[in-house]
């Protein structure tokens, strides 16, 4: 039992290492500046054994492929069987023995689009017998001409099969490095006795230091490049990347003419093949949000459509497709992104710690070094985007 990690036993070697209280007043600092790192402080969160994260980014396992090999050229008809045969695929990964297919461009003679039940599955081939008999029961194949798309639909057992294909969807595995974030906000002797004629506390030196150093989390958290740095003769220095470059999508639309169709075009790629949630966050430049706001057709609604969320006033933004929660960040600004946007799904968006944010008093008087107070603010973590198709860049060129 010596062993065991306890809150008590955390609260006495480092009183104030508890992560739960330590963001619940960090993030009532500047909430609106550090839209990211606020969001992430309440999402789901990980501990970070080392400096280094892997995880898994897992996408949907794809539905589609196309035909590379006209296939049939001829009208086959037979009675009471069907016609099997094979197709030549740009890409069989997403197809497994019994699955079933559709050809949604192919049609039979009585307009019902072309099936087939999937027998078996090698490189760039897929085995299999098509189900098209018309209404006399007579198999009538039309030819399905190279680039036909196949969509994969649902397997079909046997009645006596007890077990099926394993189901496959391969994760990649990724690794972002942790960055170790630090400020520190000293303040002499005679400045602590001085009367001041305001109430500039050494509490208001934390929270003016601690802004200074989410604004900064928050350029890298979005834009930073993952890098490991060897430096000769010193402990090495590791930068994390930023989620802008790990979305899985990216649309592009002309600078200065963004219109609603593009607006529509914008919500359809965010939200269809994604398996994400219909409603996602639109973090902008603001250049970008000044077109949205220009937009005759005002999807963008008044006072009442607004929400607060993670301590965030969104405005939202009503499609079909799905919600959009706008937000403008000047960080896409600073960074050179203000005519770009950033969708992401706060499911799928989770930090990982290797050292939570904490607070350590240094004497340096005590040592000799300074006749200050000081206090060194510390953070090491990185953020990561699970399910990287969920999420999009939007890029003005």
């Amino acid at each position: 039992m010596e062993n065991i990690v306890t809150t008590k036993v955390v609260s006495q070697s480092s009183p104030e290492l508890l992560r739960s209280e330590i963001d619940s007043r960090i993030v009532r600092i500047r909430p609106m500046s550090t839209p990211i790192d606020q969001i992430s402080r309440h999402a789901a969160t990980r501990r970070a054994g080392s400096m280094t994260v892997e995880y898994y980014a897992v996408d949907s396992k794809p539905f589609t492929a196309r035909v590379t090999t006209d296939c049939l050229p001829d009208e086959v008809s037979k009675a009471g069987e069907n016609v099997a045969m094979n197709i030549s695929v740009d890409d069989e990964s997403p197809f497994v023995k019994s699955e079933t297919i559709l050809f949604p461009d192919v049609h039979t003679d009585e307009g019902l689009p072309v099936t087939a039940f999937i027998t078996e599955v090698s490189t760039k081939t897929l085995n299999g017998f098509f189900t098209c008999a018309d209404s006399k029961g007579v198999v009538r194949v039309p030819a399905i001409p190279s680039g036909s798309k196949i969509v994969r639909m649902g397997r079909a057992a046997r009645e006596l099969d007890m077990q099926t294909v394993q189901f496959q969807s391969i994760p990649r595995k990724e690794h972002n490095y942790c960055q170790i974030f630090k400020s520190q906000v000293e303040q002499s002797t005679l400045v602590k006795l001085s009367n001041k004629e305001v109430g500039w506390s050494f509490s208001d030196q934390e929270e003016a230091a601690i802004i200074d150093m989410r604004l900064g989390m928050e350029r890298n958290f979005l834009f930073g490049n993952k890098m490991h740095l060897e430096i000769a003769g010193e402990d090495d220095v590791m930068l994390t990347g930023g989620i802008w470059s790990q979305a899985g999508k990216e649309l592009q639309y002309s600078r200065n003419a963004l219109t609603d169709k593009t607006m529509v075009s914008i919500c359809h790629g965010a939200f269809t093949a994604s398996n994400g949630s219909s409603r996602k966050l639109l973090i902008a430049g603001s250049r970008f949000i000044e077109q949205m706001q220009n937009l005759p057709n005002q999807r963008i609604l008044g006072p009442a459509d607004k929400m607060t969320r993670w301590g965030l006033d969104f405005t939202t933004y009503v499609t079909k497709f799905g919600t959009l929660y706008v937000l403008m960040s000047e960080t896409f600004d600073e960074c050179g992104h203000a005519y770009d946007a950033l969708i992401v799904d706060p499911e799928y968006l989770t930090k990982y710690t290797h050292i939570p944010f904490s607070t350590e008093k240094l004497d340096l008087r005590a040592s000799g070094v300074r006749n200050t107070d000081a206090i060194v603010i510390t953070e090491a973590s990185c953020l990561v985007l699970r399910y990287p198709k969920a999420h999009m860049r939007v890029i003005g060129k």
